[in-house]
């Protein structure tokens, strides 16, 4: 039997450390300092760590055992946060007893997830199970960014892989995430001429008013209940008040369903900035849907019903989900990998001050990954 529960008190030793680091990310030191510390821990389980350099963001880890003939798992986490410098300072890890909930910047999405990885693969070890050397695991640094550096590592890694376990969090009510929609980012950089709004306002082209007639269109593309949303998030733009602004930019953020969609989507939005409506201004947009949906094929279906068996043996009842957020289980699943997403521990209020982990589910998710790795390498 595997026995985690008894760990408690050390993991949380552990998610405290990482926790009380900033590593947002773009905090390219405080993200290697969280690599720093996961490595050395695989590494006293007998794992080869391989760092993978960045100048711009922090590295990432690939880690694998060397006793592994033959890899069929891989486990893909982040070491990064949303979370300003000086957060973890600010609002350091606190436990409340009563509630039985941690608290933390990036304290469920995701350093939870690092300590379960790692105690999940200890356990096994410590039971003399050769399943945790059939893991491949990728530590990524810039998923909150939207993987702009690892997306190709995760999808280089993926050859030879049979499963991949992604460690979001669970779902507030524990379910695991079987399905995603894709999403993308762009941005909307208009040039206009400035002008004195008082004095010689015709001589002005707004950029900003340029901006807005954009917004408008864009926003008229959504369609919520076929799951698209388009919404410009952030905008900036002018100096002053009395001032025709002469550039403006705007943030825009996009969900889709279907792959087909992310086609449809991104042609529209070139349409929609392939003009001006003022006369004078010009557009220059940059960005893509980076990632593509997850879609709950019968290959997931089939693995999911797997980790529902492993769950009912811990009387655990696993239910499953769809969500609109993104994470790198979409690059999993498009290389055609079965994939399971949120097999992380159980928590709420991800990229807020009030983000929690539900204490319990610290160890009980970490047995639930430990029985499928296991159950996984015996059905392999």
């Amino acid at each position: 039997m595997i026995d985690i529960h008894s760990k408690e008190s050390e993991m949380l030793q552990l998610l405290e450390k990482l926790v009380n680091i900033d590593s947002g990310s773009t905090n390219k030191a405080g993200v290697d300092k969280i690599g720093e510390i996961v490595a050395a821990e695989f590494k006293s389980l007998g794992y080869d760590v391989r760092v993978i350099g960045n100048n711009e963001v922090g590295n990432h880890l690939v880690i694998n055992h060397p006793e592994a003939e033959h890899t069929d798992i891989l486990i893909v986490a982040h070491m990064d946060t949303v979370f300003e410098d000086g957060t973890a300072s600010a609002r350091p890890f606190r436990i409340d007893e009563e509630k039985g909930r941690a608290y933390g910047p990036g304290v469920i999405d995701m350093k939870a997830s690092l300590v379960s990885v790692l105690y999940a693969l200890r356990a096994l070890k410590n039971e003399n199970n050769e399943a945790y050397k059939n893991v491949r695991i990728v530590l990524n640094s810039d998923e909150e960014i939207g993987s702009r550096t690892s997306r190709s590592l995760i999808e280089q890694e993926t050859k030879g892989i049979a499963y991949a376990l992604i460690m979001e969090p669970a779902r507030k009510d524990g379910s695991l995430v079987t399905e995603r929609r894709g999403s993308g980012r762009y941005k909307i950089e208009v040039q206009g001429l400035a002008a004195h709004s008082g004095i010689e306002p015709e001589k002005g082209r707004s950029a900003i008013e340029e901006l807005a007639h954009k917004i408008v269109k864009l926003h008229e593309l959504n369609d919520h209940e076929h799951g698209i949303s388009v919404n410009v998030g952030m905008i900036e733009g002018g100096n002053a008040v009395n001032t025709i602004s002469s550039s403006a930019i705007g943030h825009v953020d996009v969900r889709v369903a279907t792959p087909e969609q992310a086609s449809e989507m991104e042609h529209k939005i070139e349409e929609v900035c392939a003009s001006t409506d003022v006369r004078g201004t010009t557009i220059a947009l940059t960005g893509d849907i980076s990632r593509p949906p997850m879609l709950k094929n019968e290959k997931i279906a089939k693995l999911f019903q797997i980790v529902q068996d492993v769950g009912r043996e811990l009387g655990i009842e696993i239910k499953d989900t769809k969500t609109g957020g993104g994470s790198d289980a979409s690059f999993t699943a498009a290389m055609g990998i079965p994939t399971i997403d949120g097999l992380g521990p159980i928590g709420g209020n991800a990229h807020s001050e009030d983000e929690y982990l539900e204490i319990a589910s610290l160890t009980e998710r970490t047995r639930l990954l430990a029985k499928i790795i296991q159950r996984l390498h015996v059905d392999k």
